[in-house]
């Protein structure tokens, strides 16, 4: 048997359905039809014989249920062990975050709502349901939680021997009530219904089946960018496809950034974009993105966060590029919401009648279902159902001419990675993915645009922040490396344009990372090459504002970290009492509160300094901003032990993020004899010492 693999269904699209697509459009017998296996809009189907081959080339591309679907056969021959591989480390990472949540009692309370009640249900864009659910009691709030708007959540039957359960998001959250989004609606007799935070099944579903579709692919060009990503032919690259025009939509960029616009553009097959911190990466992003919608490409822009994808939005937005930012409102900006898919639909005439036909169906649908003292005639409620049902079948047809019209008018379209959905998309393939922040993402959910793109260009720094892995095993065989890192290491010099002009950091602040982790080429741009704190209105000037760099060295004041009681996280209280000080020495020098961060690697640590200072002071984690900036920044590097162990210190990556976050100040406090041991650090150390930034915290204590 072979299998056949069928993507983009609708959620009412049973078996059934799929056999008989099968027989009147596939022109199969039934007998040569196996198993059928439905997940998640995804049906495998077992062929007999040599048929899966020609039944892709028919069905690929046909209408079912006002959705294109997508098909293909799977891969011939033994799975290609690259792909095999990247199969297991999703798996291992499914279980390990099953086993995360489920081993914590805390968490599983925390992340969830019970005894609730569906108050009303309405039909939403793509025919998502939407169903309100509150406490019983109308005036109660909801109890407290960690859920939040854009959470994904299973919605499940309380007081049943053999609950149902449906997977949804929460799309709206408000003291009383809950509004949550699924796929189908809940035909339960349950009086009440309990909401838990889900893993995000469908993403990994969507990595599974983007692989699948990878490794089948023969003789299109998600084959051809398969083959030169795996190195088994190189890449291509023809000035000639540089438009004439380039210069007008380049000509704010800098001489590396035009480069590196350059580079893209003559890209056959794949390109990338390697931007150090602070370089102006999006910004060069969008300018390359403005320049191929002038030759007329169609271009999928993705990124693997929603803020992320927002930040190259904004700017496409402001240079006035028609485009369609997909996913749900309540995870984007609200700067942007004018151009998200749903507001763009709500606009078209199409779906202003399909709403019209909802509003009626439910109607219908109440008075079938409502007591009445008269007896109604024979088949009269089932006359209203079937009203409604064809009313609903007629508006889910005009709401996907909406969603069409919407599309087809944007030349860019947005979205995060795990995001791109056929259910949306159908058929649609795009002339160039560009794919930003790619470092950040783990190399399945790459593939997920790429099998709708003829060419790609990543964009993103391999020696910032990795993706972030839960399973240890899968981390340690290598899940953590991204696409774009794999790539830089084999075929850099080949593929990659480096942008080498900062726009953000003092050149101290620079230098450092500058020399280790990117060649010693970065330069500082005038603008901010010896910017301080002490050259913005009314600061103060001092020792603190008039240099761009101060160390804090701990060691032998006895500033221990430790684990505290109810976290496998650390903290030290000492270092952070110290970092808080600073801050204050900051704002008494009249610097603006929100102009400075705390940042540190542990979250226990946080924790304690949001304990110690005023709300505008913000502190974070490292991970936490990454791809942000400050004025000022004090880092707590809280390892500070007997034994020189460095903990999450040791992913030199992170330090890097936290090095390259300020503008104007940065100040670093640690234990010299704690962090030395480890060459990088050491390394740092005489850096410090070097440009008279080292600081011994007596001075403080003096």
């Amino acid at each position: 048997m072979e299998l056949l693999f069928i993507d983009g269904l609708s959620p009412n699209v049973g078996k059934g359905g799929i056999l008989r697509l099968l027989i009147e459009v596939g022109q199969l017998n039934k007998q040569h039809i196996g198993k059928i296996t439905l997940n998640g809009g995804l049906a495998t189907i077992e062929i007999a014989g040599s048929r899966a081959a020609r039944l892709a080339h028919l069905l690929d591309g046909h209408l079912i249920k006002t959705r294109h679907i997508r098909v293909w056969q799977q891969a011939s021959g033994d799975s290609q062990p690259h792909f095999a591989q990247l199969r297991r480390w999703l798996a291992l990472e499914a279980d390990a975050e099953q086993q995360q949540f489920h081993t914590n009692p805390q968490a599983q309370s925390e992340y969830a709502l019970t005894r609730l009640v569906i108050r009303s249900e309405d039909m939403g864009l793509g025919g998502r349901i939407l169903l309100q659910l509150a406490p019983r009691n109308e005036q109660a709030p909801l109890p407290f939680s960690r859920l939040s708007t854009g959470s994904p959540i299973m919605l499940v039957e309380e007081g049943e021997s053999q609950p149902q359960s449906w997977r949804g998001v929460i799309s709206r959250l408000s003291s009383k009530r809950c509004e949550i989004a699924l796929n189908q609606s809940p035909e339960s007799a349950a009086s009440t219904f309990r909401i838990t935070l889900a893993n995000d099944e469908i993403a990994r579903q969507r990595m599974e089946r983007a692989l699948t579709r990878v490794e089948a692919a023969r003789g299109n060009r998600t084959a051809v960018l398969r083959d030169i990503i795996l190195g088994e032919q190189p890449a291509t690259y023809a000035n000639g496809r540089i438009p004439a025009n380039t210069a007008a939509y380049t000509s704010h960029l800098n001489p590396s950034q035009q480069e590196a616009v350059r580079h893209a553009l003559s890209a056959e097959d794949i390109a990338i974009i390697h931007g150090p911190p602070g370089t102006g990466k999006t910004t060069t992003v969008a300018a390359l993105i403005c320049t191929a919608v002038a030759r007329g490409d169609r271009i999928l822009a993705c990124a693997p966060s929603n803020l992320a994808v927002d930040n190259l939005a904004e700017q496409l937005a402001a240079a006035g590029v028609p485009l369609a930012r997909i996913g749900h409102p309540a995870r984007i900006l609200p700067e942007l919401q004018a151009h998200t898919l749903d507001a763009l639909v709500e606009r078209q005439e199409s779906y202003r009648q399909a709403k019209k036909l909802r509003k009626q169906a439910f109607g219908l649908r109440d008075q079938a279902g409502k007591f009445r003292r008269a007896r109604p005639a024979p088949g009269e409620k089932q006359a209203l159902r079937t009203e409604a049902a064809q009313m609903l079948d007629e508006a889910r047809q005009l709401e996907a001419q909406a969603i069409e019209l919407a599309l087809d008018g944007a030349s860019v379209i947005l979205s995060t990675l795990t995001a791109v959905d056929s259910a949306i998309l159908g058929q649609r393939q795009f002339d160039l993915c560009v794919i930003d922040e790619a470092g950040q993402s783990t190399e399945p959910a790459v593939w997920i645009p790429v099998t709708r793109s003829d060419r790609l260009v990543l964009a993103g720094d391999h020696q910032q922040l990795p993706p972030t892995i839960v399973s240890p095993q899968a981390q340690e065989q290598g899940f953590g490396i991204s696409l774009l890192e794999r790539l830089m290491r084999r075929d850099g010099a080949l593929l990659a344009r480096r942008l080498d002009v900062q726009y953000r950091m003092n050149e101290q602040i620079m230098n450092f990372s500058s020399a280790v982790f990117y060649d010693g080429d970065l330069q500082a741009d005038a603008s901010v090459q010896g910017h301080l704190l002490c050259d913005l209105p009314g600061v103060v000037r001092n020792d603190l504002t008039a240099t761009a760099v101060t160390f804090i060295d701990t060691a032998g004041a006895g500033y221990d970290d430790s684990q505290p009681a109810d976290s496998d996280s650390r903290h030290n209280l000492e270092e952070a009492a110290l970092a808080a000080r600073k801050a204050q020495q900051l704002l008494d020098a009249n610097v603006s509160a929100d102009s400075i961060a705390i940042i540190t690697p542990y979250s226990a640590q946080v924790q304690r300094l949001r304990e110690l200072l005023p709300d505008e002071v913000r502190v974070g984690t490292v991970d936490g901003f990454q791809g942000r900036e400050m004025e000022a920044i004090i880092i707590s590097l809280v390892r500070s032990n007997r034994e020189g162990r460095v903990g999450f210190l040791a992913e030199t990556r992170r330090i890097n993020v936290a090095l390259t976050r300020a503008r104007r100040k940065l100040i670093v406090i640690g234990d010299s004899a704690t962090i030395a041991s480890d060459p990088f650090y050491g390394r740092l150390l005489d850096y410090f010492d070097t440009i008279g930034a080292y600081h011994s915290v007596w001075e403080e204590l003096a």
